[in-house]
């Protein structure tokens, strides 16, 4: 058996973008884009591009504060029907991905969030981003949000909670385009059973 098997789930590429600049006072500044040519260190001229990043609170369990340290965390992946009920529970008409800093939106995946890490997830051309976890909900989509819908974007966290997407990195380089299909891959093993996650904080 092959330890990654792909899947009959198919997504289409429904949004790209970039966000340039680090978020200044909360608030994200993302660019859309038609186009996302990727290297092994990400998209270049986004923020979070590099084969390496400095250590942030996610880890802080693992690595000191700013610690160099693989970046996993060069793209994020969103679905466009998790991000739909997102909208609909603040009382959105529809979620600009901008908003929530997403670096490509894909459509027919369902459950996008709770992928395997280690899925892959595959591009046309053999680009191949590698899922790395669930990206949980934080407050700088809330302030965005909120910035341009005054008392829509305070309940963010709690409505995106489970449907905020996952981080990926690139695995191999390709070019990403606006409706471009991507198959997805999964670990062909079956879930840990060593022990409850809860009970080991």
């Amino acid at each position: 058996m092959q330890p990654l098997v792909p899947t009959s789930h198919k997504a289409r590429i429904v949004w790209l973008g970039y966000q340039p600049v680090p978020v200044e006072r909360l608030v994200i500044t993302s660019q859309p884009i038609e186009v996302m040519p990727l290297s092994f260190a990400g998209f270049a001229g986004e923020v979070h591009a590099g084969e390496t990043r400095p250590s942030c609170s996610r880890v802080l369990k693992q690595h000191p504060r700013d610690t160099e340290i693989r970046n996993v965390r060069q793209l994020c992946v969103v679905s466009a029907e998790e991000m739909a009920e997102v909208a609909a529970d603040l009382g959105l008409e529809r979620m600009d991905y901008a908003w929530v800093g997403a670096s490509l939106v894909l459509e027919g995946i369902p459950d996008l969030t709770h992928l395997p890490p280690s899925s892959r997830l595959q591009g046309p051309d053999g680009v191949t981003l590698v899922v790395d976890m669930e990206n949980l909900p934080c407050q700088e989509p809330a302030v965005t949000i909120e910035k341009v819908r005054p008392g829509q974007g305070k309940g963010f966290k709690t409505a995106a909670m489970g449907k905020r997407g996952v981080t990926a990195w690139v695995e191999r380089e390709g070019t990403l385009r606006l409706g471009d299909e991507m198959v997805l891959h999964v670990p062909a093993q079956r879930g840990w059973q060593g022990g409850n996650n809860a009970a080991e904080k």
